[in-house]
């Protein structure tokens, strides 16, 4: 029987046309529902107080601890949706947007928030992530920044949060529930488990991704482990770099701790390397004879390379009687000077990303609506036909007084404040 046999499946959250927010909709109604006054995943007494880093699993509408192992490992699935705490301490200035901790003057924690969406989550856990993000931040005071994270396209402030990241197949829905597979990628029914160790396009933290065991899945510019149960095969593609290999043997490392079975590393340009490809399923001719493989990664990183389109400034503003979100500025001479403490607005930043400003005395409606806002412009350049891969555009929301340098960067640096 299939893994998935029998399972009633939830609607998958499609990111290209569908909405993550959906505050005021029946999914807000279900969480307040389900939520205690007070949520506990916050009050444990360690968040908002010790720097760290915190993960949460959203499972059945409730927020629920993941593990974050000893030098950043983690374990993702690609069926489920996360929230990520980053608590870093340092001495801060007035208006840096630390927060103090405790009565120590002298320690003080900058907060960043994520919520990460699993490639085949639901939309409903989409939807109690990014509702459970914002509560995180009012819990914080509203000083977080916030960040949207998408599988496809991990950013890399996101990455190094976990120089051990590695994302599997499955999730909550499909039975995986908080279990430690630090050493076992073999299924229990004795399926082979194929992962990817692989550097996305920009990036600087290699990643590790479950994909499907069949010779199709093979790149020539990657590192794949193979782990048919009795033992661990790694295949190096013929152009794969020297942290992929390097990162590939520390994850073998890990598993051979904990299941005591043999390995054997092989070049793709070995011959015996064939012998993967048909563990692999690829005894016909187009599978064992190929000299070349090629497939496109589960993780891809956005190109920096050229501006996707011009650097555009909007007003979110309920000024006027109605909402109304507006071009306030397109191209060159986008400052600080442009944002205005009563409003919202968002800036474009060629493509590369998409910052949220909330200034100090936006209004409600305003602050509500940033995220939807920012989804549905990131959806109309995709839907416009300007940019197919808009939507895969990081979003992050900073508050007034509490920009970081990245923002601050994107607004033309200092000289712009």
């Amino acid at each position: 029987m299939a893994p998935h046999a029998g399972l009633v499946h939830l609607k998958e959250y499609d990111i290209k046309d569908s909405n993550v927010e959906l505050i005021g909709t029946a999914i807000d109604h279900k969480v307040k529902y389900a939520s205690a006054a007070s949520e506990p995943a916050w009050n444990d007494g360690r968040v908002g107080v010790e720097p760290g880093v915190f993960v949460w699993r959203i499972e059945d509408f409730e927020v629920v601890p993941w593990t974050v192992r000893e030098g950043g490992g983690v374990f993702f699935y690609d069926g489920d949706s996360y929230i990520v705490l980053s608590a870093v301490p340092t001495k801060a200035d007035p208006g840096s947007g630390a927060r103090q901790v405790g009565g120590n003057s002298n320690r003080h924690l900058i907060h960043e928030i994520f919520f990460w969406l699993g490639s085949h989550t639901s939309q409903d856990e989409a939807g109690v992530a990014a509702y459970k993000t914002v509560e995180l931040d009012e819990f914080l005071h509203g000083t977080a920044i916030q960040h949207r994270e998408l599988q496809s396209c991990i950013s890399d402030a996101f990455r190094v949060l976990f120089p051990r990241l590695t994302i599997r197949k499955g999730g909550v829905r499909s039975g995986f529930r908080h279990v430690d597979l630090e050493g076992d990628a073999a299924r229990e029914d004795g399926t082979a488990t194929l992962l990817r160790v692989f550097q996305p396009v920009n990036g600087s933290v290699v990643v590790v991704c479950e994909v499907e065991p069949t010779w199709r899945s093979l790149d020539d510019g990657d590192v794949f482990i193979l782990d048919v149960g009795e033992k661990i095969w790694v295949w190096q593609g013929s152009k794969c770099r020297p942290m992929e290999k390097a990162k590939a043997a520390q994850v073998v490392h890990d598993m051979k701790l904990a299941k005591h079975v043999e390995e054997e590393v092989l070049s793709q340009t070995e011959p015996r390397s064939r012998v993967i490809i048909k563990l692999l399923g690829g005894d016909s001719e187009e599978g064992s004879q190929r000299s070349e493989y090629s497939c496109p990664r589960p993780v891809t990183g956005l190109s920096l390379a050229t501006p996707k389109r011009p650097r555009r400034l909007f007003r979110l503003s309920d000024a006027s009687g109605e909402l109304r979100f507006d071009l306030v500025k397109e191209g060159e001479g986008i400052s600080r000077h442009d944002l205005d403490s009563n409003d919202v607005f968002l800036l474009d930043n060629e493509g590369n990303s998409i910052w949220v400003w909330e200034g100090s005395g936006a209004s409600k409606a305003e602050r509500t609506m940033w995220l939807s806002v920012a989804q549905s412009y990131v959806r109309q350049l995709a839907s416009s036909g300007e940019d197919s891969e808009g939507y895969m555009s990081p979003i992050a929301k900073v508050r007034d007084g509490y920009e970081s340098v990245e923002f601050e960067k994107a607004m033309g640096g200092p000289q712009g404040i």
